[in-house]
Formats: C-alpha cells, sequence, structure tokens
C-alpha cells in the first residue's frame, strides 16, 4: 500500500484511525471495569517477567495506564515511567502516517519517529530497571 493511501480523506487513513481509536476506548473501558493489581483479575501477567524474572520495557504497563485513568499520577509513574513520559508523544507520532501532520512538522515528526534513538532508549531502560541498586531500583514497577 502506498503512504498516499493512508490519509485522512483516504479509506485506509480512516479505518486505522479509527481502529487505533476503538482499541484506546476499549483498553479504557477494560482498565476501569479491572484493577491488574487484584488478585484473580482476568488481565494477564507480564509473559517476559513471568519466564525470566526480569523486568521488560513495558512491565507495570497496565498498572500504570489504569492508574493514569484512575488519576493516580504517582502511583503511574512508579509503574512505568518511561511509558508515562513517552505517552503524550504518541499522538504525535501517529499524525504523519494518517495524514494529519502539518508540512512544516514533518521533518520532527520523521526525527520523533525514527527507530533507533528509541530502541536504545529502551534497552537501556530494560537493563537499568533490573538493576538492584538505588537509582536504578525506581525503575522497576511498583
Amino acid at each position: 500500500m502506498a503512504a498516499t493511501d493512508t490519509g485522512p480523506g483516504r479509506p485506509a487513513g480512516r479505518w486505522l484511525a479509527l481502529a487505533l481509536a476503538g482499541g484506546a476506548l476499549s483498553a479504557i473501558a477494560l482498565l476501569l471495569v479491572f484493577d491488574p493489581n487484584a488478585a484473580g483479575n482476568p488481565l494477564p501477567p507480564c509473559p517476559s517477567q513471568w519466564l525470566t524474572g526480569l523486568y521488560c520495557p513495558g512491565c507495570g504497563a497496565t498498572r500504570m495506564l489504569h492508574a493514569l485513568i484512575h488519576g493516580d499520577l504517582p502511583t503511574a509513574l512508579a509503574m512505568n515511567p518511561l511509558l508515562l513520559l513517552a505517552l503524550p508523544l504518541l499522538p504525535f507520532l501517529l499524525l504523519e502516517p494518517l495524514g494529519f501532520a502539518p508540512e512544516s512538522w514533518k521533518p520532527a515528526l520523521r526525527r520523533l519517529g525514527d527507530a533507533r534513538p528509541w530502541a536504545v532508549v529502551v534497552i537501556a531502560y530494560a537493563i537499568t530497571r533490573n538493576l538492584p541498586w538505588w537509582p536504578f531500583s525506581w525503575l522497576a514497577p511498583g
């Protein structure tokens, strides 16, 4: 599919935007009903942590989103600080692929969407959040 087929005026772009919005609303509804901290909740545990005993970069993300939806910013920060800090960037990362980005923003959005710096940050975060001493222990969920 060509990049021009995903603009907001194109069917593919509208369906993608609709699917993303529907997924976000479904996740919010699920986290309004279920508490991932409660025993016996239907939400799955992190398979990486369950298998290895190590925290992956996403560990604590469900609990962070639950706390954020319920307005508990300190708990959200304690669960997954990287995701909490990166979350406001997600709408901007979607502007260009969905065709909503002003032409003057496109160079900055392309740099922001470059996966290479993000890979370095995420890998470094995965390593440091598993170190057992302060200040790195602060990065572990909870």
